[in-house]
């Protein structure tokens, strides 16, 4: 088979969320244990870090493979969904999976796929741990996709497990409340391993300490031992850093630059530092010089695409992921907080988000440009800018991403602000990312 055979049969031939949504949801690991059994159990031979969580998951996942590749440990890295290749989600020292290993994967497991008919997720999860072990990586670092409990990553039994935080996503399938997503979410915390808790929550403190005790996991919460502030984007260097002052508690304060521009990674700064403290106290050898080098290099040295990432200048493009209540709100309060004539956001979404309460968080006096990415969850931009008219705000509708952007462009000045945005789908769609 030829990679893009391999690729048509994995998106065609299983269902796959990133596409279709709720269809490919399964609240089962059978397959997984299914699927790993036939590769010889490879969760079980692996070293790992889990990481779930609503929002900085993908960042904090990311931040942590580099840090652990710069201190000289090779690396394997599982994340979701991709931007622009299928083979983002897997990489090694932040190499993606070659295509002649895609291939092998499938055409050695193919009738198997076929009789089982696992998801796509449930796929790329099986075929991630088997390339790490076979590939022997010292350790890997494995994102959950969307919960925790029946998430197909859950198989792995790790050395430590993250959780950065909980917020409002997903609820069709994660439960109506905080409470209820946190216990989805906690469903990663396994016996005896260590887990660190990035925000403390009124609402889930009580979910993931009883989690904890049940399965005789020490548990800390990591905004409790530092605050992060975040200082700004240093100017007039490149490659473009921010810099966060890092204030522990009883400690003294330092300044931590990263490559990871958006203020927002304040947030997830303390889960990364404490469990970076967690993997030194079990033997790892992290020198303060790799976890400052591995933060300052995140994007460079994993390939990291799509938070907060300037796409140009004269006009500013700044392009995010974001694409939550939550997500959104930290992304507006840095937008608004720079410096510019006028602010245009190009804007798509999809329809299993609460589209409504984003839109009423956004700016009034900003010129809107409505698009959809081309896959079948996008809501349609006519409908969307329908729907934000209700909320005072007005625009165009250009529907495809690129065209808006030029668009947006076109009719911009040099002390302009142009925001892309809403959706994974459409940043991913934007051209030269």
């Amino acid at each position: 088979m030829t990679y893009q055979e391999s690729l048509d049969f994995l998106y065609q031939a299983l269902p796959m969320f990133q596409r279709v949504g709720a269809p490919a949801f399964k609240k089962d690991l059978s397959n997984t244990l299914m699927l790993c059994d036939r590769l010889g159990n490879p969760q079980q031979a692996l070293r790992s870090i889990h990481i779930a969580g609503t929002n900085g998951k993908g960042s904090t996942s990311h931040a942590l493979a580099s840090v652990l590749q710069t201190a000289g440990y090779k690396t394997g890295l599982y994340t979701s969904p991709h931007l622009k290749s299928f083979r983002e989600r897997i990489k090694i020292n932040g190499q993606e999976i070659p295509e002649a290993e895609v291939c092998r994967f499938v055409e050695a497991h193919r009738a198997f796929l076929e009789e089982l008919k696992p998801s796509f997720f449930e796929m790329t999860v099986a075929m991630a741990l088997d390339y790490f072990v076979r590939e022997a990586v010292d350790y890997a670092v494995i994102e959950t996709g969307m919960g925790g409990r029946f998430d197909s990553t859950n198989v792995v039994t790790p050395l430590l497990s993250v959780i950065t935080n909980i917020g409002m996503d997903h609820m069709q399938f994660l439960g109506d409340s905080l409470e209820k997503i946190a216990g989805e979410k906690a469903g990663i915390i396994k016996q005896g391993v260590p887990v660190v808790i990035g925000q403390t929550q009124s609402e889930t403190v009580a979910v993931f300490r009883q989690t904890a005790a049940q399965k005789n996991a020490s548990i800390v919460f990591a905004d409790q031992h530092m605050e992060v502030v975040p200082k700004g984007i240093v100017a007039g260097q490149l490659p473009l850093r921010a810099v966060f002052e890092i204030r522990p508690v009883g400690g003294k304060t330092w300044d931590l630059p990263m490559d990871l521009l958006g203020d927002y990674q304040a947030r997830n700064l303390p889960a990364i530092l404490l469990a970076l403290d967690s993997l030194k106290s079990m033997g790892l050898r992290i020198r303060e010089e790799a976890i400052r080098d591995g933060l300052a290099n995140t994007q460079a040295s994993t390939g990291l695409k799509g938070r907060w990432q300037i796409l140009g200048k004269n006009p500013t493009i700044i392009c995010d992921t974001g694409h939550n209540i939550d997500g959104f709100r930290v992304i507006l309060d840095q937008l608004l907080n720079l410096s510019y004539r006028q602010l245009t956001l190009v804007l798509g979404m999809v329809r299993d988000k609460d589209v409504d309460e984003i839109l009423a968080l956004l700016p009034k006096d900003a010129a809107y440009i409505f698009c959809q990415a081309d896959q079948p969850r996008s809501l349609p931009a006519d409908v969307l800018q329908q729907k934000a008219l209700a909320y005072g705000l007005s625009g165009w509708v250009i529907s495809d991403v690129n065209e808006a952007l030029e668009f947006a462009k076109k009719n911009a000045v040099a002390d302009d602000l142009i925001f892309v945005g809403g959706s994974t789908f459409v940043v991913a769609e934007i051209n030269g990312l």
